[in-house]
């Protein structure tokens, strides 16, 4: 572990150049440790998963402290925290207790129609209240109503699909990658205006292939056409202007620039950032306050899911750091060989290649720290004095496009690509229902999904 730091103006950087490969090692532990744990050691992990991610954590940071000293540690440690897991974390954790706090019951009567309404609807909103808060608000009532059917595999499947992935693409609120998209500079409407029709088109065709199978087999049960109609009972619709808020608040950071900054431990703090987070501490207070213990219990609600996310995203975001430094090194950094096989000799991104390998990493790791490496590694490609996100928008955006695609759309591959996906898994099986192992659902998705990654890829790459 070579140290290769530069002092520059009196602050401090980290040059990728002269990291070794071993500095990768605690990040590559903790996602290795978030894909194998779960399927070898379920209940070794469910106990020990925080202690787990801190050693990782902790690897990186003892090295690092006796290696460079006291201030580098800080300042990277600040830096993580600072600028990207707080607002990350915090955006969850209002989405988590809105969406928990919005309860849907009633006569509910499935049928092919329902089913595909329920799965366009929360497609719909998973870019308004995230996928993980869309698919609790709204996995409970479409299970309920097919709970006296005997094919509905196919149901919580397409519902991981649509509801838990890829509805979310539309806006930085609907998936974690985007919002560290916005949070590194991507305008927020960027992400609506590129991604609207990816997002259509392959929502359009998987509600149709499900409304075929659906209907299949409920022709197959036989099941009578029942005159009774639906009704939907909403309680805890206050919790929509929370979330009507926390769009707000986003918007406003992007727009609002002040100029007024500070420094912490080398970090240029904003105050439109800090502004926007505390807005969302408030509203998860006013979330609280403003709903009945009733909803939350009918809901089952509890603080567990959030609190493993915020644990294991503190670890993968502070390790990160060295990975992201090597890679914005270039072919210079250890990492060439990725920067090779994604770029021409001409330095040109090649967005196909780069559409497949986040398509691999976000469906067998996670997501948003794919998208985090590549978005940095396409960004550190950007002309001296052009900012990443610019270069990125508006220089090469069919690549920021590929990068976006390929973290959001390919999350449910495997059950372990998105958060909310194991956790639909774990309730349909609550219910009844027996869902295909780790590599049986794994060989669904792929004959489901990789057509349609093909046709996006001519489309729009």
């Amino acid at each position: 572990m070579v140290p290769g730091l530069a002092f520059a103006g009196g602050e401090l950087s980290f040059d990728g150049q002269d990291l070794s490969l071993l500095w990768s090692i605690p990040f590559i532990g903790i996602i290795l440790s978030i894909a194998i744990f779960p399927l070898i050691a379920p209940t070794t992990w469910e106990n020990h998963y925080g202690k787990i991610v801190a050693a990782w954590t902790v690897l990186f940071f003892v090295p690092l402290f006796f290696t460079y000293d006291l201030s580098i540690t800080t300042n990277i440690f600040a830096h993580a925290l600072i600028e990207e897991y707080i607002p990350f974390i915090l955006l969850l954790l209002v989405l988590f207790a809105a969406s928990g706090g919005i309860h849907i019951s009633g006569n509910l009567v499935a049928s092919p129609k329902f089913n595909v309404s329920i799965l366009a609807i929360g497609t719909i909103l998973a870019s308004v209240m995230g996928t993980t808060g869309a698919a609790m608000l709204l996995i409970r009532p479409i299970l309920s109503a097919n709970k006296n059917r005997k094919h509905r595999m196919h149901i919580p499947i397409f519902f991981i699909f649509l509801v838990a992935n890829i509805g979310g693409g539309l806006t930085p609120l609907g998936d974690p990658p985007l919002f560290l998209g916005f949070l590194n500079g991507v305008d927020f409407f960027w992400t609506l205006q590129h991604m609207f029709l990816p997002v259509l088109i392959f929502s359009i065709i998987l509600l149709a292939i499900f409304y075929v199978i659906d209907s299949f087999y409920f022709k197959k049960e036989n099941i009578a056409k029942s005159d009774e109609k639906t009704t939907v009972v909403i309680v805890g619709k206050q919790n929509f202007l929370i979330i009507l808020g926390v769009l707000f608040g986003i918007i406003m950071s992007g727009i609002w620039i002040p100029g007024i900054t500070w420094d912490v431990f080398g970090v240029e703090v904003h105050i439109e950032n800090v502004l926007r987070d505390l807005f969302f501490i408030f509203l998860t207070f006013v979330s609280l306050k403003i709903t009945s213990k009733k909803i939350r219990t009918d809901n089952n609600f509890n603080w567990h899911p959030i609190v493993e996310v915020a644990k294991i995203f503190a670890g993968i975001f502070l390790t990160i750091v060295p990975v992201i430094t090597m890679l914005e090194a270039g072919r210079n950094g250890a990492f060439s060989s990725i920067v090779e096989i994604t770029h021409t000799d001409a330095g040109e991104p090649i967005n196909v290649v780069y559409f497949w390998v986040t398509t691999v990493l976000s469906a067998f790791l996670d997501n948003a720290p794919t998208y985090l490496v590549f978005f940095k590694m396409a960004g550190a490609q950007a002309p001296e004095g052009i900012a990443a996100a610019d270069y990125l928008m508006n220089g090469i955006p069919a690549t920021l496009l590929a990068i976006s695609m390929g973290t959001v759309f390919t999350g449910p591959l495997t059950y372990i690509g998105n958060a909310p996906n194991f956790m639909v898994k774990a309730m349909a099986e609550q219910e009844g229902i027996k869902m295909p192992s780790f590599f049986g659902y794994m060989f669904i998705a792929m004959i489901v999904l990789i057509p349609v990654y093909i046709l996006l890829n001519i489309i729009f790459l």
